[in-house]
């Protein structure tokens, strides 16, 4: 795939998703993909429409290197990215592995100029260029990484992007390092950098005060085009604007559909879990367990009649299913429902009693109970008082 044919392909959607699990995902402590996860990893992203993957650093060299060629070779739809410093020989490590599109990441913020790279504002302009016109020169889709863009100077901002621009870069990833940006604070970066420079902006942000995706659909409605995402927000630190979060907040709040399936997105969560030695929390936005566990009586008794009530979207648009809870905060609706299930009948006041009970033992085992422990429950109540009937 040639820079036109990245082109082509990223012209198909109005937002589009780069996702960065195999490289800002896999450098969270602790995080390490086999070869062969890095593959699959890369084949499911693919899979559910995922448009540009990032695949890793070349310049690490060794199983890094080898990794990232070998995804490249696998004749995805996806473009391959590589993720280099503003180095011609990072960038040649990329041109070793195949890809088709390389990130070119430089400082932007005085603090890492004066205190990191102890340099001027002039020498990251002058690398910025000349790793642009490298990457150019060999015909490569380029994307350079403003890192600390949210504690850069707004007007030097501005300087870069438009360098980078001029030089060649086909977009600017816009780079909240450290999570500390608010939305409006957001809005008003990325919409003087489109303003003044009129180059597509990449949202890349880190969830350290946990707004990387509202940060994210921020920077969205402000006119940015592509979101740097990880599955599940795996990353440096507290973590990336999670593919998911991200994909479904631009469908249903933005209505921007992005292209990726999202009937897979617990698929794909759940092996990216397993491969990085992470669980996906039960209360995890749209792939956690309990998005449809439902046990409070009064939202029970409402999802019961209406799933909108409490549902913001269905379970099966993520690969998910509806769970009612029976336990402590559980209501007579949700008890004549599961018994209901059994082929039991009951009448309010056998539900009320079957309640009672079960909300004592619910408080005595300091946990919900199971739909067989329901019933046993049942059982019991009735072999001592006998109201309730069944229709089997």
């Amino acid at each position: 795939m040639d820079k036109q044919d990245v082109l082509t392909k990223l012209a198909k959607n109005k937002l589009l998703v780069c996702d960065t699990t195999l490289r800002d995902g896999e450098q969270a402590a602790g995080i390490v993909f086999a070869n062969l996860e890095k593959v699959r990893i890369a084949k499911l992203l693919d899979e559910i429409g995922v448009q540009q993957i990032e695949a890793g650093i070349p310049a690490m060299g060794g199983d890094e290197k080898a990794s990232i060629k070998r995804i490249a070779h696998l004749g995805l739809n996806a473009s391959i990215l590589g993720w280099n410093r503003a180095s011609t020989e990072d960038i040649q490590h990329s041109i070793d592995c195949d890809v088709d599109s390389v990130a070119i990441s430089m400082s932007s913020s005085d603090i890492h100029i004066e205190h990191k790279l102890m340099k001027s504002r002039q020498w990251v302009l002058d690398r910025i260029v000349e790793a642009v016109e490298y990457a150019k020169a060999h015909g490569l889709y380029i994307s350079v990484n403003a890192e600390d863009a949210s504690r850069a100077d707004p007007a030097f901002m501005v300087q870069f992007a438009r360098t980078a621009k001029e030089a060649g870069a086909d977009r600017v990833r816009y780079c909240d390092t450290l999570g500390i940006m608010t939305p409006s604070g957001m809005y008003n970066a990325i919409k003087r950098l489109i303003d003044e420079v009129r180059i597509p902006i990449e949202m890349h942000t880190h969830n350290d005060f946990g707004m990387a995706t509202a940060n994210a659909i921020a920077g969205v409605q402000a006119g940015a085009t592509f979101l740097s995402t990880t599955v599940m927000g795996i990353g440096e630190r507290t973590g990336n604007s999670p593919l998911e979060e991200v994909v479904m907040a631009s469908k249903h709040l933005l209505k921007i559909d992005t292209g990726i399936e999202t009937k897979r997105l617990r698929e794909i969560a759940e092996y990216v879990a397993r491969a990085s030695s992470r669980e996906i929390p039960a209360w995890k936005p749209i792939v956690g367990q309990n998005c449809f566990a439902h046990e409070a009586g009064i939202h029970t008794d409402g999802v019961i009649k209406f799933l909108s009530n409490y549902e913001p979207y269905s379970p099966e648009e993520v690969g998910m299913s509806r769970k009612i809870i029976i336990g402590k905060h559980s209501g007579r609706s949700t008890i004549k429902q599961a018994l209901g299930a059994r082929g039991i009948d009951l009448d309010d006041a056998s539900a009320a009693a079957v309640l009672e009970i079960v909300r004592a033992t619910s408080v005595s085992l300091k946990r919900s109970l199971s739909e067989n422990e329901l019933l046993y429950i049942y059982q019991d109540y009735q072999e001592g008082t006998g109201p309730a009937r069944s229709t089997r």
